[in-house]
């Protein structure tokens, strides 16, 4: 069977038992062969419990350990089956929906599976944007009277850099931001897009002074174009991101949980192109077993490291519903 054509019937047909499933994992996580995570031996002996029994150390190594599944209670086949779903439908799927096509227990059991496989979505140490890129920032949020510009009082500032192809736009990267001050920026740009590369952007300050990079600055005021006109691949992403987030989860996406849902719009966005959605689960998969457990406790009480604000506490929870 091709590694990359997984309907859903070769789905259950393929992952059909737990040992199916870890069988898989275990060629994911140990490519080249076991390795202890212990002693790094490269041998081990399995054991009747679904562990690895490392010959050089007699370390007892689970295929879920140290990965988004470690510590679950349900069983692999679900997760794969859950996996599927979200990857093979175009624009994903929220936690009610989730919930009610797997038959779960709870709605914050699908909440923080969904959260879970956003958190393996982005491949750490993944490659920068190159050649011409367009950067330019958007809020997020509902609609807010009395205020212009880059101010705002409940909304989020989104930087959304893309780079520009003879043939259409490519790769994307987007992540919240504090402010438009060139701190908040230059911190943003250097972190996404490779030195060297050509910057294009609006004509605002922030931008001043990138060191390492070819700045092309393009005023809007003055040049008798509409910004959509003169940052044309920016612009577009922004709308996509918007209409995107307004249809599958109603535009109730809580601030303090945004990074993540704009990791799944990169995630979705710069693998378009693929013919194969199961080349999708494949990666997803793949980055699974790469990243670090976390608890649900986690997820609630702290944003990357850094705590919520007390304010925002019940007003996140009680969005929680409509993600």
């Amino acid at each position: 069977m091709d590694e990359y054509s997984l309907t859903l019937i070769e789905l259950e047909e393929r992952f059909s038992t737990e040992e199916a499933c870890r069988e898989y994992l275990f060629r994911l996580r140990w490519p080249e062969g076991f390795v202890c995570p212990r002693c790094a031996g490269p041998k081990a002996w399995p054991s009747q419990r679904g562990l690895w029994l490392c010959a050089d150390c007699s370390y007892q190594a689970s295929v879920t350990a140290g990965t988004i599944f470690q510590d679950t209670r349900t069983p692999l086949t679900l997760w794969f089956r859950a996996i599927w779903w979200v990857t093979c439908q175009k624009y994903g799927a929220n936690a009610l929906g989730i919930q009610r096509i797997l038959g779960l227990g709870s709605y914050r059991t699908a909440w923080t599976w969904l959260h879970k496989l956003r958190r393996a979505m982005i491949r750490p140490g993944r490659d920068r944007l190159n050649g011409e890129v367009e950067v330019d920032e958007t809020f997020v949020g509902g609609r807010e009277e009395g205020v212009a510009g880059r101010e705002t009082e409940t909304k989020t500032l989104v930087a959304i850099a893309v780079e520009m192809r003879e043939r259409g736009l490519g790769r994307v990267r987007m992540r919240s931001i504090p402010d438009g001050s060139a701190n908040s920026l230059a911190a943003f740009i250097e972190e996404t897009i490779e030195p060297g590369s050509t910057i294009r952007t609006d004509g605002w300050k922030g931008y001043g002074g990138m060191d390492g990079y070819t700045h092309e600055p393009r005023p809007i005021k003055g040049s008798g174009l509409k910004a959509h006109e003169m940052m044309p691949g920016v612009h577009r992403v922004a709308a996509l991101l918007k209409r995107w987030l307004l249809g599958t989860y109603q535009g109730a996406v809580s601030s303090a949980h945004l990074d993540y849902y704009l990791d799944e719009f990169t995630f979705r966005f710069n693998r378009r192109a693929s013919r194969h959605r199961g080349k999708l689960f494949h990666r997803l998969l793949e980055q699974a077993v790469a990243v670090e457990p976390v608890t649900y406790e986690a997820m609630v009480k702290g944003i990357r490291g850094k705590p919520r604000a007390k304010r925002r506490k019940r007003r996140s929870h009680a969005r929680l519903a409509a993600t």
